[in-house]
């Protein structure tokens, strides 16, 4: 009964996170107000889901305690993913130990103690007013409950009540929430989730009962939060400390691996540490400048994979503009909109390039790149709000590209298609050309014909040991320049690595124009030093200088 429960509910529960992903985005200002807690829970819990549904029909609590368990660590995304993933493997580990079946209350109090103490074993430096607030609130309410003998469906009723009494609270235990006037974004998605699972449990829409709290039904509860968010647009955030959201998953070598050592070294680099799971697998995240060193330390004790490098000021910068664009809409009562007959959905990896995009055309632009590939559903859902009857796709990146023609083929509001560009640089390119006059096909070949004449090149940092494309050694530290996905240059020095590159492309075909995009980590006088080092290497290429942001590449470019 109680696997049975789970493997119906969890999914149920998972899809109400995801609905919700955009507005818990919002409210995130904690740590970093970086606007990605509800995609990370969300992406975390989808992981879970992928894996329970997996398992034979006849899996016992076990088999789905271990599928939770390893789901949620492979699949937690940053701070709020991790964090969850300790919840619900706690949770479910409590589950596994269970006196009855299907669960009393006194086995699920006893499973949220459990997770109370997994959670807060992994995080370092608990903060009140936090996700981890919401869990221990609940869990003490559980507590109080089990003590009176109430019934599982009176339990769930009151847990779903006090997760969203705690999160109304957040603001007064966490300065920063009250004032950006919102509550907790992490605190905020566990309620939403926990409610989603208690309402597909009881197959009901959140009637509950009153156990002598402040308010009586979750309707109740949840209209207490909503109260007291008014989120603010924070243009005068200064930024952390840290600027990379470092994550990924890792494979120790030894069986001696010294957890407590390593997580002294990441809390030297940075903040926000955590390293989570047992031997030899873990998943490791940390908020630090220096995500090569994190990277190149923990690649002498085991392998690293999975990799994702968030650039934490660009992300705080998006959520503002979404906020303002927000507000702005509902100032002026704005809907979507007229329908239009073609529209453009692209994948930029960066501010620059989205506001390129943009200029050129661009209707709805997703959020993502090398670092970061967005969903399915984050590109179907950009095609929707085009709200045109066909819509062009430009992913941009070679690893995108299977995600957005999965999104066209489930579209059904709309004609899409995907013109097939590997980087932002031949989008711009296939934009020149887009005719809103034409069919789609011919859109579509007109647009791929022009992405075929441009050459691209890339530099940025190895994070390991490798190879070039002629064998010779690349050591972690090296600067990279590569061409058309072949590494061709290996160097010290990213001005001297572009101008090779440059050289090696030119010398190989002329061409006549250079568009070149600054990364984030490129300052404007680097930027313009080289720029002026490129017109006197290559006097009859038209260079056309642009500031892309995107987040480890300091330079990338594309000779036409």
């Amino acid at each position: 009964m109680i696997a049975t429960t789970i493997r119906t509910c969890f999914p149920a529960a998972a899809q109400v996170v995801a609905d919700k992903a955009d507005e818990i985005n919002k409210l995130n200002v904690f740590p970093v107000p970086d606007g990605d807690t509800g995609t990370n829970m969300s992406l975390t819990l989808q992981t879970v889901v992928a894996e329970v549904e997996a398992l034979p029909a006849d899996a016992t609590v076990a088999d789905i305690a271990h599928a939770i368990t390893h789901g949620s660590l492979m699949g937690a995304r940053g701070n709020s993913g991790v964090i969850t993933s300790q919840i619900l493997r706690g949770i479910a580990e409590g589950l596994v130990g269970a006196k009855n079946d299907p669960a009393s209350s006194a086995d699920i109090a006893a499973a949220l103690r459990n997770g109370v103490k997994v959670a807060f074993k992994a995080v370092r430096k608990p903060v009140e007013g936090t996700i981890l607030t919401v869990l221990s609130d609940i869990s003490t309410k559980a507590d109080q409950l089990a003590k009176k003998k109430v019934s599982v469906d009176e339990m769930l009723d009151a847990i779903v009540i006090e997760a969203y009494e705690s999160v109304a609270r957040t603001p007064e235990l966490l300065p920063v929430l009250k004032e950006n006037g919102v509550v907790d974004s992490g605190a905020f998605g566990l309620a939403t989730f926990i409610e989603g699972f208690v309402n597909a449990y009881e197959g009901k829409a959140g009637e509950v009962s009153d156990f002598q709290t402040t308010v009586s039904t979750s309707d109740d509860a949840k209209a207490v939060v909503a109260n007291v968010v008014d989120i603010e647009i924070n243009d005068d955030w200064e930024g952390s400390e840290y600027r990379y959201c470092t994550e990924f998953l890792f494979h120790a070598d030894s069986a001696d691996f010294d957890e407590e050592a390593n997580l002294r070294y990441l809390s030297g680099m940075g903040d926000c540490e955590l390293l989570v799971g047992a031997n030899p697998d873990y998943k490791i995240h940390v908020h630090t400048n220096r995500p090569d060193r994190v990277l190149r330390h923990m690649l002498h004790r085991g392998q690293i994979f999975n990799v994702f490098v968030h650039n934490m000021d660009l992300e705080a910068q998006e959520r503002t503009e979404s906020v303002r664009a927000d507000k702005e809409a509902a100032s002026a009562g704005a809907h979507f909109a007229p329908r239009k007959e073609l529209g453009v959905v692209a994948v930029a990896a960066g501010s620059g390039q989205a506001e390129i995009l943009s200029s050129l055309g661009v209707d709805v632009i997703v959020s993502g790149g090398q670092t970061m590939n967005p969903s399915t559903a984050d590109i179907l859902s950009a095609i929707e709000q085009c709200n045109a009857d066909s819509v062009i796709v430009l992913p941009n990146n070679g690893n995108i590209r299977m995600a957005a023609e999965a999104a066209i083929a489930a579209c059904d509001s709309c004609e899409a298609a995907v013109v097939p560009t590997k980087t932002v640089l031949q989008a711009f390119s296939a934009l020149f050309v887009l005719d809103q006059e034409a069919s789609l096909a011919d859109n579509v070949e007109e647009m791929t014909d022009a992405i075929a004449g441009v050459r691209g090149g890339e530099v940025t940092t190895a994070v390991r040991d490798s190879h070039a494309a002629d064998g010779s050694p690349i050591h972690a530290g090296d600067v990279m320049g590569i061409e058309d996905d072949a590494i061709t240059v290996v160097g010290s020095d990213v001005e001297q690595v572009t101008l090779e590159v440059i050289e090696r492309m030119q010398d190989a075909e002329e061409g006549d124009t250079l568009t070149i995009l600054a990364g984030s980590d490129l300052d404007d006088e680097s930027f313009q030093r080289l720029v002026e080092r490129i017109e006197e290497a290559q006097p009859d290429l038209e260079i056309d200088p642009q500031r892309g942001e995107q987040p480890l590449y300091p330079v990338i470019f594309a000779i036409e």
